[in-house]
C-alpha cells in the first residue's frame, strides 16, 4: 500500500486533543455505581466498591495513555480488579452483618460489574473510531530520519488507529529515508522551535545519530514540557519479551513519564503549600517572635535578611531569612559563598543555621507563591549564572519553584563542600520523578533532620 503523501508542517490542521481517561473514567464510575439505583439499601457498599475498583484500576495503569488499544488485552486485568474490589467489600459487609444479605449483594452487584466490561468495550470502540476519523489525532514530531523512523512514520500514516498524526521529522542528515513519508522540518537543534511554533503534542524518538546528552537536554526543555515523550528502544527484543509495553505495529514503544508540573496534581501541591505555610505561620508565631527577639539582642536591628534569589522560569524574588550574621557589604552578600566557621556568626546565628530555623521566614515566601515547601534550593543570581555556565543541566532546576527543603538537601548535599553537579542531578531527579508522595517523604526526612539537628 502506497504511503499517504506528506503534508507540509505549517499547513497541518490541528485536531481535537484530549486524553482517553476523560471518557473511560467517568463511564467506569457511573456503571460501577449504577446498582445504587436498584439496590439503595446497599448504597454505602456499592459506593465503597466503586471507589476501591477505580483505585485498583488506576493503580494498575488502566487509565494511562496507550497507543495500542485492544479490548481483549484489557479485559483480564479489568475483570480481575473488579472481582477483587467486589470480594473486599463483600467480606467487610459479611463481617458487619453476620453474613446476612451477602448473597443478595453479590447477585445484584456482579451483573453490574458486567456493565463495566460492556462499557469498556464500548469506550474502546468509540476511541478507535474517533482516531480513525481523525477526530483524535495528536500532532507528532518524529526525531530521527533513518530507516527505523521511516518505518514508524509509514505505520502511523497507514494506521490512524494509533491516534498520532505525523507533522514532520527532525534529522541532521542531508537525505534521510523518512523524507519519502513526511516533511523534513529541521535538525535536532530546531526541536524547541518546531515544538513551540507548531503546537506539537507528542515527540517520538526513533533512532537517529544524535548526541544523547544534547537530545536529553532538548526534550526536557520548557518548550517540550507539555509534550508526551515516546521512544523506540535501542534493544527492542528486551522490551517485547516483557509483554507489558506499548507498540506501533510490531515496533515496541516506551512512554517516558513526564513530570506533571501543572494540572490537578500540581494544584494539589499548591493547595498543600498554602495550607501548611498559613497554619505554620499561625502556630509558630510565638516561636518566630522569640527567635526574632534573640536575633535582635545578639546583632541589633534588622532581624530579617532579604536577598534576591532565582525561582521558577528564572524569575527573581526576595527571599526571607532570619539574619544569622552581618555581611561586610551588599557585594559580599550577593557573590560570596557562605563560610562554615565564620567568626561573625554568633551563638544564636550558629544555632539557627545548624537547625535550619533561620529559614522559617520563607514560609511567607511559600504563602505568597514565590516558593514551595519542597523543591530545588533557591540560589542567588550571581551563582545561578556561574553554575549554569559550568554545569549544563543546572538551569533546568528552574522548571519548578524553589523549595524550603528539597531532595538534595535531605540527601546531604548542602554546604560549600558538596559538588554543584550532584545537587543539580538530585534536583532534576526530583523534578522528573515528582509526586505528592515524594514530597511527603522529603518533608518527613526534613523533620527528622531538624529534630536531630543534622545539617549545617
Amino acid at each position: 500500500m502506497a504511503p499517504a503523501p506528506a503534508r507540509p508542517l505549517l499547513g497541518f490542521r490541528s485536531a481535537v486533543h484530549w486524553q482517553a481517561w476523560m471518557l473511560v473514567l467517568p463511564v467506569d464510575a457511573v456503571l460501577l455505581a449504577a446498582p445504587v439505583f436498584w439496590l439503595p439499601q446497599y448504597a454505602k457498599a456499592v459506593l465503597a466498591m466503586t471507589l476501591i475498583a477505580l483505585a485498583l484500576l488506576s493503580g494498575g495503569g488502566r487509565y494511562r495513555a496507550r497507543l495500542h488499544l485492544s479490548v481483549l488485552d484489557e479485559l483480564p486485568m479489568v475483570i480481575g480488579r473488579l472481582l477483587v474490589a467486589a470480594a473486599l467489600v463483600a467480606s467487610v459487609f459479611a463481617l458487619r452483618h453476620d453474613g446476612e444479605g451477602v448473597e443478595t449483594f453479590l447477585l445484584i452487584v456482579l451483573p453490574g460489574l458486567g456493565l463495566v466490561v460492556l462499557g469498556r468495550i464500548a469506550t474502546t470502540r468509540f476511541i478507535l473510531a474517533a482516531r480513525r476519523r481523525g477526530v483524535v489525532a495528536h500532532r507528532t514530531l518524529v526525531v530521527g530520519g533513518g530507516s527505523l523512523a521511516a518505518d514508524v512514520i509509514e505505520l502511523l500514516q497507514r494506521h490512524p488507529r494509533y491516534g498520532l498524526a505525523v507533522a514532520g521529522f527532525l534529522d541532521d542528515g542531508r537525505d534521510p529515508a523518512a523524507s519519502a513519508f513526511a516533511p523534513h522540518v529541521g535538525a535536532l537543534s530546531d526541536l524547541e522551535r518546531v515544538v513551540a511554533d507548531n503546537g506539537i503534542d507528542v515527540v517520538l524518538v526513533a533512532g537517529g545519530e544524535f548526541d544523547e546528552a544534547e537530545l536529553l537536554d532538548r526534550v526536557r526543555s520548557p518548550e517540550c514540557a507539555g509534550c508526551d515523550l515516546l521512544i523506540v528502544p535501542r534493544l527492542p527484543a528486551f522490551v517485547t519479551q516483557t509483554g507489558t509495553g506499548d507498540h506501533i505495529g510490531s515496533v515496541p514503544i516506551t512512554r517516558i513519564r513526564t513530570p506533571p508540573l501543572n494540572g490537578v496534581s500540581w494544584a494539589l501541591k499548591r493547595a498543600f503549600d498554602v495550607a501548611v505555610s498559613a497554619t505554620s505561620l499561625l502556630v509558630l508565631a510565638p516561636a518566630l517572635g522569640f527567635i526574632a527577639l534573640a536575633v535582635r539582642l545578639e546583632g541589633g536591628p534588622g532581624v530579617i535578611f532579604r536577598q534576591a534569589r532565582v525561582g521558577r522560569d528564572g524569575r527573581e524574588f526576595e527571599c526571607l531569612k532570619f539574619r544569622s550574621m552581618r555581611p561586610a557589604n551588599e557585594q559580599e552578600s550577593a557573590t560570596q559563598w557562605s563560610i562554615v566557621d565564620d567568626d561573625r556568626v554568633g551563638p544564636v546565628g550558629r544555632l539557627l543555621r545548624r537547625t535550619s530555623l533561620d529559614e522559617l521566614p520563607q514560609l511567607w515566601n511559600i504563602l505568597r507563591g514565590d516558593m514551595t515547601l519542597v523543591g530545588p534550593r533557591p540560589e542567588r543570581p550571581h551563582f545561578v549564572e556561574k553554575f549554569s555556565s559550568e554545569h549544563p543541566r543546572y538551569g533546568q532546576r528552574h522548571r519548578v519553584p524553589s523549595g524550603l527543603t528539597g531532595l538534595a538537601q535531605v540527601s546531604g548535599l548542602r554546604g560549600a563542600d558538596t559538588p554543584i553537579s550532584d545537587r543539580a542531578r538530585f534536583d532534576n531527579f526530583y523534578i522528573e520523578n515528582w509526586s505528592l508522595w515524594l514530597d511527603a517523604k522529603v518533608l518527613l526526612r526534613t523533620i527528622s533532620e531538624v529534630l536531630f539537628a543534622r545539617g549545617r
